[in-house]
């Protein structure tokens, strides 16, 4: 132990409660508190069960208790918040509340704890403003809003403590990217606060303990503390009676085992991935419970009401199973879950670890769970999850560099806090550990972009939101400003739909206006699209012709063969730990007595017919099908980096004149079809896989993409709203996505035609290249690859291909006959994938 820990002891009222429970205190809580308590900023990792929230929480406690006396009375000056709980879920903040205030009832301690997130009545959270809690749970944005406030000095100056729950989930988006400028801002109005970060998973340790630190001073990174051991947890893979399919997500196969499997527990968390896929298991568990079981749903896009109903009959022990996505998968103490079933691959080691930890919440007590694998390359991704749980691998995100826009969302917001120096907020920002790269240039440029728009703007008076004074302060330009600061803040953009329309040209060849509406697509995939591009909804063959507000316009395609036909709902993206693993395992047929019979066989007869790849190799298979000539890759890399490898190819073979009609990506592999044979232009050296596989490809033909697509305008959209340029809400009224996407669209036009420098074009980019793009991840695999590719000529389809080639025109079309023949043409594959 430190020996700053034992300085500190835990008071009398706390041995006589630890006493009483027949517990002790565990030495990681005594050290976490005691080093806490003599000044150092901290990290706790410990597995699930190790009491992480109670050490958390030991020091403000016992440094409140120890301050009786001195507690304010009637008529004592105002005494602003002793600790911040900040927690990345509204619903851990109240899991927390109800735990916390257990023990501090028991004790009799006279320490006040309430929560403060997006749900908490407007009065409450004025009335916490005026007589705050001595302990407040709350969310990042509230903390952003809260540092907003010209109260906000006065209302922080006796911060003690700020502790940071599930940090590794809070640090790596942008959500992270403002809390740890306001933590920055935190030390000024508090300078000797101490921060205590939690995490149970952390697959690097330092980057948490620099970034609980404020940098370029002495102080250096937080301590560590690091517990081993716990349960090993028992986890298993279902393997059900009925074929894996061989591709899809819903898992539909398992759902009459899944439910016996309820029936056995119980209380059990079933987790998913997506929404859709939440609501989808749910009806289809109500569709077969027969014994009325009470199963619930949970997810995000629920009524805050009935999420919170869901979670206290959870904590009541009330209901036997709930279908969450991520909205409950951090932390939720609830002991009586003795199962998670987990429908689908989790798509990373420590995202697993995580949801698995949600059973027999108690370190001494292994968690049981239960891994339902959707399809057959799930399987594999399954058994490798599995496998790096059990040795304990972790696959957390790095902390990524501080975004621009939300930088210039905390420099509006320190504004509306008061007058600031430019100089001074700079050193400020750079004290955070995302920004501490930042360049004096380019902060000034994002200053500049608060007060004026930037260049091709600054002539509206609107976009000048701050202004300088005499004094060399800047200040908000007026009190509206501020208040729509305020309605506008937090930087969570809700993926959007656009409805699809169909439109018709006229005699001059321009659109027409109205058309029958066909329902709505997810944005990402049409952002994707050039105009000319054909792909399926609704059981129609469309041509994609723009977007235009917030609609996709479309029309009759004259030809039955979509270029970009499918498309699929968002999902985690697979981490590159995992993928790297699913290829080892397929590279090692010694691994492959792990997996079911039918997917063994399957693996066995793609090694007989066409070749399985090593673990750095890429496999590129070519086979004519129906008429239409595929060439097929297997890169392992990601849905998202095998959409943006599927879109440059297209391009490539294009010029090549192999006549690509479209692709489609899955997270193992991409399939491109086309008019010419490409296996016969690849044997005649007409193409080349080397130089359709350089890494070239993320130059020009990524910017000329870029340039033609709707992607980077979506893009910019979303750094638009962040950074405060477009305000989605006003005072009694809220714009609709059609009138933000209206407001974005004719400015983006504007700065790319007059500023295609402006500082959120430059933001814009960069989103996109690490988001929705994963260029990253694209440029490592090609350099992966380099030299290490094998091309296979067949007569037929792969077994390996039957999966990705099942994608192709997945889309809902109506009617039963419809699905009756989408079914035939499946087996039809599968039989001449198989066949000896």
């Amino acid at each position: 132990m430190n020996s700053k820990a034992q300085t500190t002891t835990l008071p009398d009222v706390f041995r006589g409660w630890f006493k009483d429970k027949g517990w002790q205190p565990r030495p990681h809580q005594l050290e976490l508190m005691a080093r806490a308590r003599g000044g150092e900023n901290m990290l706790l990792i410990a597995p699930t069960g190790a009491g992480k929230t109670l050490g958390g929480f030991l020091a403000s406690l016992t440094d409140l208790t120890q301050q009786q006396q001195s507690r304010k009375l009637p008529g004592e000056a105002f005494r602003g918040v002793h600790t911040l709980y900040i927690s990345p879920l509204k619903a851990l903040a109240v899991d927390i509340e109800r735990n916390l205030m257990k023990p501090v009832s028991e004790m009799g301690l006279p320490i006040t704890v309430e929560t403060r997130t997006g749900d908490t009545p407007q009065g409450k959270r004025q009335r916490q403003k005026l007589n705050p809690p001595d302990i407040l749970l709350t969310t990042p944005e509230q903390v952003a809003l809260l540092l907003a406030n010209r109260e906000a000095e006065r209302f922080f100056k006796d911060l003690k403590f700020v502790v940071l729950d599930e940090l590794h989930s809070l640090v790596t988006s942008k959500r992270g990217h403002l809390l740890s400028l306001g933590l920055a801002r935190l030390r000024k109005h508090a300078p000797g606060m101490r921060t205590i970060g939690l995490s149970a998973t952390v697959a690097e340790p330092m980057e948490l303990r620099q970034w609980l630190a404020p940098q370029h001073c002495d102080t250096g990174p937080a301590g560590v503390i690091t517990v081993s051991g716990g349960a090993k947890p028992d986890i298993a893979i279902l393997h059900a009676q009925e074929r894996i399919p061989w591709s899809g997500h819903s898992a539909q196969y398992a759902m009459p085992e899944l439910y016996e499997i309820l029936k056995q527990h119980q209380t059990t968390l079933i987790f998913v991935n997506t929404r859709s896929q939440a609501e989808r298991i749910f009806q289809e568990l109500w569709s077969i419970n027969d014994d009325n079981l009470p199963i619930a749903l949970h997810h995000g896009s629920l009524d805050a009401g009935q999420r919170r109903r869901v979670e206290a009959a959870m904590s009541e022990n009330r209901l036997r199973a709930v279908v969450a996505t991520s909205t409950l998968d951090l932390g939720i103490d609830w002991g009586d879950v003795d199962l998670v079933v987990h429908v689908g691959a989790p798509k990373g080691a420590s995202r697993l670890a995580q949801r698995i930890g949600r059973s027999n919440h108690r370190m001494d007590e292994p968690s049981k769970a239960i891994l339902v694998p959707a399809n057959r390359f799930e399987v594999m991704e399954c058994q490798a999850a599995l496998d790096a749980n059990y040795i304990g691998a972790q696959d957390t995100p790095p902390v990524s560099a501080g975004t621009l826009d939300v930088l210039a969302q905390h420099i509006m917001g320190m504004a509306c806090a008061e007058p600031f120096d430019a100089d001074m907020l700079f050193e400020e920002v750079t004290s955070a550990y995302p920004y501490a790269p930042l360049a004096r240039g380019t902060y000034d440029r994002v200053l500049d972009f608060v007060a004026t728009g930037g260049y091709a703007l600054r002539t509206y008076e609107r976009y000048a939101r701050i202004r300088k004074t005499k004094d060399g302060l800047w200040r908000v330009s007026n009190p509206q400003v501020a208040q729509q600061y305020r309605m506008n803040l937090g930087t969570i953009i809700e993926a959007a739909e656009l409805n699809v329309r169909m439109v018709k040209r006229n005699d001059r060849g321009t659109l027409g206006r109205g058309g029958m509406s066909l329902g709505k697509v997810e944005e990402y995939f049409l952002e994707q699209l050039v105009q000319g591009d054909t792909f399926v909804f609704s059981g129609k063959v469309l041509r994609f012709e723009g977007i235009r507000e917030n609609e996709c316009l479309a029309s009759q395609a004259s030809s039955m063969d979509p270029k970009i036909p499918s498309y699929a709902g968002g999902k985690f993206p697979l981490s590159t730990y995992l993928a790297d693993q699913v290829r080892s395992m397929l590279a090692d047929p010694a691994r492959w007595s792990q997996l079911p019979d039918q997917v063994r066989d399957w693996l066995e007869i793609q090694k007989e017919r066409s070749l399985i790849p090593a673990r750095n190799e890429l496999l590129v298979e070519t086979f004519e099908h129906r008429k239409r000539f595929y060439l097929i890759c297997y890169p392992f890399e990601g849905r998202l980096a095998h959409q943006t490898l599927g879109m440059l190819l297209t391009r490539r073979l294009e010029r090549a004149g192999a006549k690509p009609l479209g692709f489609v990506a899955t997270d193992y592999s991409l399939a491109i079809w086309g008019m010419e044979d490409m296996g016969r232009m690849l044997a005649n050296d007409r193409l080349s896989l080397n130089e359709l596989l350089d890494e070239d490809m993320l130059g020009d033909d990524l910017e000329a993409w870029l340039n033609e697509s709707f992607l980077l305008k979506r893009t910019f959209r979303n750094c638009a709203v962040i950074s405060g340029l477009i305000e989605r809400r006003h005072p009694g009224k809220e714009k609709t996505g059609r009138q933000v996407t209206v407001s974005t669209d004719l400015i983006y036009d504007v700065l790319r035609s007059h500023e295609p420098d402006h500082i959120l074009m430059e933001a814009t980019r960069i989103d996109a290249a690490s988001g929705l793009l994963d260029i990253g991840r694209l440029g490592d695999m090609l350099k992966r690859i380099r030299s290490h590719i094998t091309h296979r000529a067949l007569e037929r389809v792969s077994p390996l291909a039957v999966p990705v080639m099942l994608e192709i025109g997945r889309e809902h079309v109506a009617g039963e006959a419809h699905e009756t023949v989408l079914e035939e043409a499946a087996e039809d594959l599968i039989r001449e994938a198989m066949k000896e």
